[in-house]
């Protein structure tokens, strides 16, 4: 049974992450519908795009992965069936597939022209929908779209070395529920620039001079509870789960002891340094 997944700025108040559901199973008799998230920011393609790269793998091979994130189609923003390690993806040719593309080469990308046959001012509800069913009852791309051979990028996506290369220069991509903020510094990136030196991460007037592995990796178990009590709410910068430079506040939570987001004022497109340090 084929899947399809949503990934949307809809919300959960407004009908239309459940409008489009009810359009799939209409088309469709047997289908299975995951939401992956239908809370992000809107029009953030930086933050849509972080979130469908982390997940769409856990996927099976095939899956189909619609995202609705600026989609109302015009001369600048196209829209785009694009087949990537063995899974789908239907989407505005906005940027969003631009991360996921900068490790993984597309197999094939169409740009999808049924609109002259499907009156519609929902594309994703009356275009992506029928795309996503098209696909999922066995159609090619091609029937649906003319094959290209690029998407667009999304800008300061990569973080950059300074001539000297003595500092990287990134920026915040995603702030996850926990208020934790993730930048666009990859670990593999971090690592082949550092060479081996000290360093200092900066965001705003905070600085760190240590990344941990994992959360936990901040408590001293060789002090007392007192101790180990006290860490919470303390700021730390870790290597997230996605391999992404992440500055976080340890067991944050906004209503009690605060995040990285809010204690330090960092918001997406911040800019996020790392200076390396003579020995």
């Amino acid at each position: 049974m084929a899947i399809i997944t949503l990934t949307t700025d809809f919300g959960e108040k407004d009908h239309s992450a459940g409008a489009i559901k009810g359009a799939i199973y209409s088309e469709l008799d047997e289908i299975n519908i995951v939401d992956i998230s239908h809370s992000i920011s809107p029009f953030n393609i930086s933050e849509a795009a972080y979130v469908i790269q982390n997940a769409y793998s856990s996927f099976p091979k095939g899956t189909i992965h619609v995202i609705g994130i600026d989609s109302e189609l015009s001369p600048e923003n196209k829209h785009v069936a694009v087949y990537l390690n063995e899974h789908y993806f239907i989407c505005a040719n906005n940027g969003i597939m631009s991360m996921i593309c900068s490790e993984i080469s597309p197999d094939k990308i169409v740009e999808i022209n049924i609109h002259d046959r499907v009156e519609t001012s929902f594309p994703v509800l009356d275009i992506f929908v029928k795309v996503a069913c098209h696909i999922a009852r066995g159609g090619t791309l091609e029937v649906i779209g003319k094959v290209i051979n690029t998407i667009k990028p999304i800008k300061n996506l990569n973080p950059f070395v300074n001539d000297e290369n003595t500092q990287i220069i990134g920026s915040v991509i995603y702030i996850d529920n926990y208020g934790n903020v993730i930048t666009n510094i990859k670990r593999k990136f971090f690592e082949a620039t550092q060479k081996g030196r000290p360093f200092e991460v900066s965001a705003r007037s905070h600085k760190f001079k240590t990344i941990f592995n994992k959360y936990s990796d901040i408590l001293n178990y060789d002090d007392d509870e007192d101790s180990k009590r006290n860490v919470e709410g303390k700021g730390m910068v870790v290597f997230n789960s996605s391999g992404y430079l992440e500055i976080a506040v340890y067991k944050s939570n906004n209503s009690t002891v605060g995040s990285a987001s809010t204690l330090m004022g960092l918001n997406t497109m911040d800019t996020v340094t790392v200076n390396f340090l003579k020995p």
